[in-house]
């Protein structure tokens, strides 16, 4: 066989292994790239749509139950089986009517209308736990309102602070993988 030939055999063979190689490598980087993407924008929506404002809430929450406590000169709201006295209870409901139960309201209709963007695969106890006091609450608030029917002004389940730390906690785990997704994207370009 002439050199010649088996040269350019030689030559085909690589070219055409190199573009197979090729090929694969860029296959396989476009899959990594569009899972890293579809990655990218669940996590933004988680952000945008579910936890930011979430976060955002209970922070918001946190200054005004401080503000409250400064307003009435004590580190706690309640005295089990001891009645706040009247104009305290005013101040009271005043905060509760404007501020904690509207924004409670706010937090479980985030969570009633995005439940696909909760991380994780199942229900955190501590929502179940929120909800659970939201709606205690709230039904008990409403019956008074409505039909005078008195209650002790509070939830019969306390505030859960393991919901307020999860939340956070998965707002920064959500933040912390955004900046790492980005950090991919802009690597792989």
């Amino acid at each position: 066989m002439d050199t010649s030939v088996v040269v350019a055999l030689i030559a085909g063979a690589v070219s055409a292994v190199g573009w197979m190689v090729n090929h694969v490598l860029t296959d396989r980087r476009d899959r990594v790239r569009q899972r890293t993407e579809a990655s990218l924008k669940h996590v933004e929506r988680q952000l945008e749509e579910l936890y930011g404002p979430m976060a955002f809430l209970i922070y918001e929450a946190r200054r005004t139950y401080q503000d409250l406590l400064d307003t009435l000169k004590r580190d706690y709201v309640f005295i089990k089986g001891k009645p706040l006295p009247e104009q305290e209870l005013k101040t009271w409901l005043f905060w509760a009517e404007k501020a904690f139960l509207p924004r409670n309201e706010q937090i479980k209709e985030l969570l009633t209308s995005k439940t696909h963007l909760i991380e994780g695969t199942r229900f955190p106890d501590s929502y179940v736990a929120f909800l659970d006091h939201q709606n205690s609450w709230s039904i008990q608030h409403k019956r008074w309102k409505e039909e005078g029917v008195e209650y002790s002004w509070h939830s019969k389940i306390n505030w859960p602070v393991d919901f307020e730390r999860e939340v956070i906690e998965t707002f920064e785990f959500l933040k912390a993988k955004h900046a790492t997704l980005l950090g991919k994207l802009t690597q792989s370009k």
